[in-house]
């Protein structure tokens, strides 16, 4: 699998859950840019099968057109970020899939990670602190209207909410403004009837 970008050593990479929020990467990226990805549905997956917790993934659909943040990054960096979605397979894709207000570099190689999908009826649980993360970075990329579609477009949603904002169990958690958490709280709590914040 080509990695680099010609001469410049440049990858890119869509980001549809946590990578569209800026503050959770850890490589010094070389830029990051608002853009739809073509063909693909996003979607609440099991984790594994020894848990019930979720994560965010993508499916093929080629119906459906998902929001996103496209990060250029240096391809010395991407077996850091290869670590970090460790759960992930990386896929290639080509500028056909994207559309993208900017230019790539000419020869960029582009990729998506994709979570294995387990099959399992149950009822997943999604950590709170994953979640702030995923909703800010949305929030600050395209605006409330932008939230407020990655909550309708996004599948499996009939999940449990566990309240970790105090301990954040996720790694890359992040610090949200008041306004962020009730808006969010607020939000979700139309989306899961049985989502209780302050609760679990």
């Amino acid at each position: 699998m080509g990695e680099g970008c010609g001469v410049n050593g440049l990858v890119a990479y869509f980001g549809y859950g946590s990578l569209v929020n800026r503050d959770t990467h850890r490589t010094e990226i070389v830029g990051a840019y608002p853009a739809r990805l073509k063909g693909w549905r996003r979607q609440w997956v099991r984790r594994d099968g020894e848990s019930s917790r979720a994560l965010l993934s993508v499916r093929r659909d080629p119906d459906s057109v998902i929001d996103g943040l496209l990060v250029v990054d240096r391809a010395e960096n991407l077996a850091a970020v290869d670590q970090r979605e460790e759960r992930y397979r990386r896929v290639s894709l080509t500028p056909s899939d994207l559309e993208l207000s900017a230019e790539l570099p000419a020869g960029c190689s582009l990729y998506v990670y994709e979570a294995s999908a387990d099959q399992a009826s149950v009822r997943l649980e999604i950590i709170q602190s994953y979640l702030d993360a995923v909703l800010q970075g949305f929030l600050r990329e395209y605006g409330r209207a932008g939230v407020e579609r990655f909550v309708r477009e996004t599948e499996g949603f009939d999940a449990t909410v566990i309240a970790d904002r105090k301990t954040p169990g996720y790694p890359r958690a992040v610090r949200l403004e008041a306004d962020e958490e009730a808006y969010f709280d607020a939000l979700i709590m139309q989306k899961i009837s049985d989502f209780a914040p302050f609760v679990r």
